[in-house]
């Protein structure tokens, strides 16, 4: 019997000593950290101001990769085929993560299935952007206009099937109204329409916004969000601009690793992330983003999956909306 236990032990200490060593000089080759977004877009900035951290901390660099375009399935697919050892991460926001499960019925990864979450890095939350002649001063004469025009009032939106057209849907069933959806392909193409009345609202972000705000060329209504922006103090949360009461609209960008990478590895990943977003220099730059650090660990970047699942199954369902 003591044969038997001695040799199980001895097993069991030869299968992790690979693991031990792996997590141990972890890493010990450039890590990839591949996007969907385009180099100057604010994932991009951000993720670069963190690799130089990282890069510092490791003593190895992290390279970023972009690859934008199909939907960022181009870039998932990437790490989705990548070994699981540490070295292929994705940026993603909870848009690829949450929402697209709900859109397509025939999406190329499995969220849950595919991939392990490692660390989230911040979140940002939207506005209700109008055009600076707008009549509007508040959100609840954006709602009484939308009730009063019948469905006729217009909101643009960077796409179908975009967190700002559910956001949209979210608003109008807790509202009670109708309104038209304009789409456009690109973001630049979308607020312009919105600073010259083509369309009458859209949601946006401070670093989609922030430009045309400060030009005067469009005022900012509210904050879809639980509390004030600081760096946007004066600007009342919609609740608070007579909105529904707790409407919130936000995304996150996290970073995402190919399923069965191991534990103490993602551990050491999601340390250094989580130290980087907290630097002052960091936050300065998210500051100027409009972005919130969110300095947190990979089961609180789990629950937030999951959370967000859950809601816009329940709104995409109600909207009845399918990009397939």
């Amino acid at each position: 019997m003591k044969t038997i236990l001695r040799g199980a032990a001895a097993i069991a200490m030869i299968l992790a000593v690979p693991a031990w060593a792996q997590t141990a000089s972890y890493p010990a080759k450039p890590v990839r950290a591949v996007l969907p977004y385009s180099v100057g877009s604010g994932p991009d900035a951000v993720t670069r101001l963190v690799g130089e951290k990282l890069s510092k901390a490791w003593g190895q660099p992290l390279i970023v990769e972009n690859k934008p375009g199909a939907n960022g399935w181009l870039a998932i697919g990437d790490v989705k085929r990548a070994a699981a050892d540490g070295y292929s991460l994705v940026v993603v926001d909870n848009t690829h993560m949450t929402l697209h499960p709900h859109l397509y019925k025939k999406l190329p990864f499995d969220p849950v299935a595919d991939f392990e979450p490692v660390a989230p890095v911040y979140t940002t939350y939207f506005f209700i952007v109008v055009p600076a002649n707008s009549p509007w001063n508040n959100v609840g004469d954006l709602i009484a206009a939308a009730k009063a025009k019948g469905g006729n009032l217009t909101y643009g939106t960077w796409g179908m099937g975009s967190v700002a057209h559910i956001g949209a849907s979210m608003f109008q069933t807790q509202t009670g109204t109708q309104m038209t959806h304009v789409p456009f392909k690109e973001l630049p193409q979308l607020y312009t329409a919105v600073a010259t009345g083509e369309v009458d609202w859209a949601f946006g972000t401070a670093a989609t916004v922030a430009q045309l705000y400060q030009a005067k060329k469009v005022k900012l209504l509210a904050l879809a969000a639980p509390k004030r922006l600081a760096q946007y103090g004066h600007i009342p949360t919609v609740a608070e601009a007579g909105g529904p009461a707790g409407f919130e609209l936000k995304t996150w960008v996290a970073l995402f690793a190919p399923k069965g990478t191991p534990k103490a590895v993602i551990d050491r990943i999601n340390g250094g992330v989580a130290k980087a977003v907290v630097e002052p220099d960091v936050r300065k730059q998210f500051d100027t983003f409009g972005f919130e650090a969110w300095p947190a660990n990979a089961a609180d970047l789990a629950q937030a999956m999951k959370t967000d699942t859950q809601r816009f199954d329940t709104v995409v369902k109600q909207a009845a909306i399918s990009l397939d």
